[in-house]
């Protein structure tokens, strides 16, 4: 990976979302003439305003999808229909667009193992299935890994799994749009999924997000646009924040060890109600990322040496591992 000759001039714009997140960013830049958006925030009325006054959508050409969370991707379906705009996105998340029905068969086998009966599943599929939480992909769209737009362009791209199975990177110039791999003093949550690379089982973030620091190192010296909060200013700190988080919740989770069913953990460390159904499958995936971490340690001990990270965290790491 290298840094392109693109002097790109990256605009940030910011507009309010329904979610626990609260605000969200998308950016535009214009490439040899061409009107250039990386991602469209969520798909809500007031967003679909707010970005008609921030672009000209006749003009614009390509939609990069950093990854397809609503928050994120929310408008791709409205701006392929409303614009001759290419939207372009990650392969995994045209994956999870195509075998939707086998993704939410299998996603209802992970939560009874985890101890919850076919209602939860049937509660938190139909959320997923309300388009105004996820909305509906563009029926016209293209692959980011084939296709030859990026390179046209001058961008490249960066694959760093973790938060989800895309999380992708644009890089032009000295720029690098992020989506939700590098937020300043924000955790953000894993999900659980089927694994849509081999659709034989559970995808396994802590494995993702310990191989993508590897290349998170790389983003040293850009300057980062993130999805949530206006700046991140250093890498190796926000790393270090999401690391901390980790490892101490990682602490808690620990201490029921003996407990099999994570909603039995659910149960001790939040209560009988820990929040709606969304909010529990939010911390089922948290602690099943957790335990991930507790039992193979040593992987993102190896991440954070390579990065030259560990010391800061020794004392933290050894008394949770150890």
């Amino acid at each position: 990976m290298h840094k392109t000759t693109l002097d790109a001039v990256v605009q940030q714009h910011t507009t309010d979302t329904p979610y626990l997140v609260g605000e969200a960013h998308f950016y535009t830049t214009e490439i040899n003439g061409d009107l250039v958006l990386f991602d469209t925030g969520p798909n809500t009325p007031e967003n679909i305003d707010f970005l008609g006054k921030q672009l000209d959508i006749r003009r614009l050409k390509y939609v990069f999808i950093t990854h397809s969370h609503v928050d994120h991707y929310g408008l791709a379906a409205f701006l392929s229909r409303n614009s001759d705009a290419e939207v372009i996105l990650p392969r995994k998340d045209a994956i999870k667009f195509r075998e939707s029905n086998e993704q939410i068969a299998y996603i209802k086998r992970l939560l009874n193992e985890c101890g919850y009966d076919d209602e939860f599943a049937a509660g938190l599929q139909h959320i997923t299935q309300k388009e105004e939480i996820f909305p509906a992909f563009p029926q016209r769209y293209s692959i980011v890994e084939e296709s030859d737009v990026p390179e046209r362009l001058g961008i490249s791209w960066l694959s760093c799994p973790g938060h989800s199975q895309s999380d992708f990177v644009y890089l032009l110039g000295n720029h690098a749009v992020t989506g939700d791999i590098l937020l300043r003093n924000i955790f953000q949550a894993p999900l659980l999924d089927l694994d849509l690379e081999t659709f034989s089982g559970r995808f396994r973030n802590y494995d993702a997000y310990c191989d993508s620091l590897l290349k998170i190192a790389k983003l040293r010296g850009y300057e980062i646009h993130p999805g949530h909060r206006f700046s991140v200013d250093s890498v190796d700190d926000t790393v270090l924040f999401y690391v901390r988080k980790l490892i101490e919740r990682a602490g808690q989770v620990k201490r029921f060890a003996g407990i099999k069913l994570v909603r039995d953990v659910i149960a001790q460390i939040f209560g009988d109600s820990p929040g709606d159904t969304f909010v529990t499958y939010l911390k089922l995936s948290q602690i099943l990322f957790m335990r991930d971490f507790l039992a193979e340690p040593e992987r993102l001990r190896e991440s954070l040496e390579h990065m030259g990270l560990f010391e800061a965290v020794r004392d933290l790491y050894a008394a949770v591992v150890d």
